[in-house]
Parts: C-alpha cells; sequence; structure tokens
C-alpha cells in the first residue's frame, strides 16, 4: 500500500517539504554524529571512568543493542499516534540519553544511558523516512528518503569529526552535550515545520506485527543484516588497513575518513536517484558495486593515492540504503512503522556480523585488508537474497496475469 493512501498521509504544498526534510535530517545529523563520536574517545572515556579501552567499548555495544530493541518495540507501540508526535518523543528520549551520558556518574551509568540513547534511533529514521515519503511526489520518494539520511551521511564527514574535536578539547562529556543540544534544535525544527498529522487510529500492535509474516520483508532485512556487512567488515579495520598496508601516516587517517564520509554522500544521491528510476535494480546495482570494491579493496590497497580512491567507493556502498528503505515501505503494507524501522536494526546487526567476521579473517593472519574479501562474500550472499526477493516478485507477477 502506498504512503499516499495511509490516514496519516497529508498533502501539503511543496514550498512546505524542503523545511520538513531539513528538520528531519538535522535529526539525523544528531543521531550519526552521536553514534559515531565515542569511537574518536574511548580512551578519554576509559581513563575518566576508570576501565580498560576495549571496556569502554562496551558503551558502544550498549549503544547498538538499544537500536536493536528499541526500533521494533518503539515502532509497534507507537505506529497509532500521529508520526508529528512520535518523532517529538523519540528525539527528546534522544536528548535525555545523551544528557545522561555527559553527567554519568560512573561506567554502568553511561552504559545504561547509551542504551536508552540507542532506543529511538532505529525508530525516528523509520518513522522520519515515512514522512518525508509522504510528502513526497510518488516519483520522487526515494530521493526524499535519501534526503533525510543525508544528515546522517553529512554527520560521517563534519559533525563526528568536529565533535570528537570539542570532546578531545574540553572533554568527552561535552561531546554528548552538544549532541544533546542539537536534538533539542530537531525538537524546534520538527515542531515549526513538520506537518501535523492525526496519526491513524486503526493501526494496532497486531497489524504492524503483520509485517513479520511478510516473505519480501524478511528477504528485504536479510538484504540489510547480510548484504550490507561488508561496508563494516571494511571499515571497522580502515585505520590499521591505511596505516600498515597503503602507508598513509597516522596524522593523515582523519582525512581519510572524511573522505569515506564524503563517498556516503555520493552514494546517497546517486543511490536515491537510481531508486526512484527502478527500486529493484537500484538495490542489485547497489549491491554489486559493494562488491566490486571490497575485491578492489583487497586487491589494490598499496599506497595513499589508491587507498582514496578505494575508501571514497567503500563509502559509496551507502546507496543501497535508500532503495532498500524505500523498498521495505512498499512491501509492508499497513505495518509500514515497523517495517520501516526493522531496516535500523537489521543495519546494526550487519555492523555486529561485517565486524565479526572481518576481526576473525585479521586473526587468522590473513591481514588487515582480508576484511575486503569477507566484504565481497557477505555482499555476494546478500545479492543471492535479493536474487531471491526478485524471483518472488516475478512469481507473484506471472500467478496474477494468470489468474485475469
Amino acid at each position: 500500500m502506498s504512503e499516499d493512501v495511509l490516514p496519516t498521509a497529508i498533502v501539503v504544498p511543496r514550498s512546505k517539504v524542503s523545511p520538513a526534510e531539513i528538520a528531519l535530517a538535522v535529526g539525523g545529523f544528531g543521531i550519526g554524529t552521536g553514534e559515531f563520536a565515542i569511537m574518536g574517545l574511548l580512551p578519554q572515556v576509559a581513563e575518566d571512568v576508570a576501565v580498560s579501552v576495549p571496556m569502554a567499548g562496551t558503551v558502544i555495544s550498549a549503544y547498538a543493542l538499544g537500536v536493536v530493541v528499541g526500533a521494533p518495540l518503539i515502532a509497534v507501540i507507537a505506529a497509532r499516534y500521529a508520526r508529528f508526535q512520535v518523532l517529538l518523543v523519540l528525539m527528546a528520549l534522544f536528548a535525555l540519553g545523551n544528557f545522561a551520558s555527559a553527567i554519568a556518574p560512573d561506567f554502568h551509568t553511561l552504559v545504561a544511558a547509551r542504551f536508552l540513547a540507542g532506543l529511538p534511533h532505529g525508530a525516528y529514521f523509520g518513522v522520519a523516512a515515512l514522512v518525508a515519503a509522504g510528502l513526497a511526489a510518488p516519483n520522487q520518494r526515494a530521493r526524499a528518503v535519501g534526503r533525510v539520511m543525508m544528515g546522517l551521511t553529512i554527520a560521517t564527514l563534519f559533525g563526528t569529526p568536529l565533535v570528537a574535536w570539542f570532546g578531545q578539547a574540553l572533554g568527552w562529556r561535552t561531546a554528548f552535550a552538544i549532541v544533546g543540544g542539537i536534538s533539542l534544535v530537531t525538537m524546534l525544527l520538527t515542531w515549526l515545520h513538520v506537518p501535523k498529522d492525526k496519526g491513524d487510529t486503526q493501526a494496532t500492535p497486531l497489524r504492524e506485527l503483520g509485517a513479520l509474516g511478510k516473505l519480501q520483508v524478511w528477504l528485504l532485512l536479510g538484504i540489510c543484516a547480510i548484504g550490507c556487512g561488508g561496508m563494516f567488515a571494511v571499515f571497522s579495520y580502515i585505520t590499521p588497513a591505511l596505516t600498515e598496508v597503503a602507508g598513509v601516516s597516522l596524522r593523515n587517517v582523519p582525512i581519510m575518513l572524511s573522505v569515506f564520509g564524503a563517498g556516503m554522500i555520493l552514494g546517497n544521491i546517486v543511490g536515491s536517484r537510481l531508486a526512484d528510476w527502478s527500486l529493484q535494480r537500484a538495490i542489485g546495482i547497489a549491491i554489486a558495486f559493494n562488491v566490486f570494491a571490497y575485491v578492489l579493496f583487497y586487491l589494490t590497497m598499496t599506497n595513499p593515492w589508491v587507498a582514496i580512491v578505494n575508501v571514497l567507493l567503500i563509502g559509496g556502498g551507502f546507496a543501497v540504503v535508500p532503495g532498500v528503505q524505500t523498498r521495505l515501505m512498499d512491501v509492508s503494507g499497513e505495518a509500514q512503522t515497523l517495517a520501516a524501522a526493522l531496516s535500523h536494526s537489521a543495519f546494526n546487526l550487519a555492523n555486529a556480523l561485517g565486524a565479526w567476521l572481518g576481526g576473525l579473517s585479521i586473526a587468522a593472519g590473513y591481514g588487515w585488508t582480508s576484511t575486503g574479501l569477507v566484504g565481497a562474500v557477505l555482499g555476494i550472499a546478500g545479492f543471492g537474497i535479493f536474487l531471491a526477493s526478485a524471483l518472488v516478485d516475478r512469481r507473484r507477477s506471472t500467478m496474477a496475469r494468470q489468474a485475469v
């Protein structure tokens, strides 16, 4: 069922869509910054709360667990409420989690605060994508979703390095306080610019859970959880691959990470346009591109200049996201809120799976760039799931024609 026929859809003048998308993207920027900035501040966190650096990494895992748990739980509970109100509540919860992180007195409290901050992550992106798609013309829905996701990609390029710098200069707690402030700004922009819908009084938790009974939903989530794991397999260990293999100096690693962020932005733009042209083809093309990029990374990571190209291409793998997110809306029927949120749980599973398998490959002695082969295998597996999804669609289309 298309978003424009749902009870929550609102028709607004085109002039009002852009500010709404900006408001939603600012929220994505804050969430992306809050998620990734901590990775550059772990030594400071560990020293301040008196734990080892590996133990401090638990705060990252706690956030990811919050995403996985919160996305489906909140989506099911909030489906009947006005999406405008849901967005405000989710961003308030995110702000609370980050301010709590900034004042956490000890390690265990910090872990709990990061879990709390992770809870609204997936549901926010899911609901924001539904709102953006509902405001867009039918042939521009993926681009609208992509513009919301642009906040997340810009966070990797500017937000994360900038907030991490403030955290290093003024203390890691400052980083979380800044993210909390961005959350409050998002709430204000949402209140001013996002259309106030009336919600869907017919929505129930049982109806939302109906998405889990749809084969295509599971196949698309499989593409996210497995096919997208390659990006995380490579990116999780990108720093030693750059310094130990490509010969990039440690002081230039932040520049290379910015190149990765630029690749994500380009991938988001190209992937959105491809998805508005053809959702199925866009997903297939993006997955095939990812496999190519991972193999190239494995074969050619030999000097800094080639490394720039490789890192840009790996970031470009984000092109698969707008298509998958939009496709999930289309195949989930009336259970769009849960399906849209679950994609972010699946991406966090991809993060865990990719990093784990990449680490196994390195620990087995295959080298830092062997993560490229791990990524390629995961990408090929994801492409297999994509083919299965396309086959299911073709069979259903054939059966429908025969029934007529």
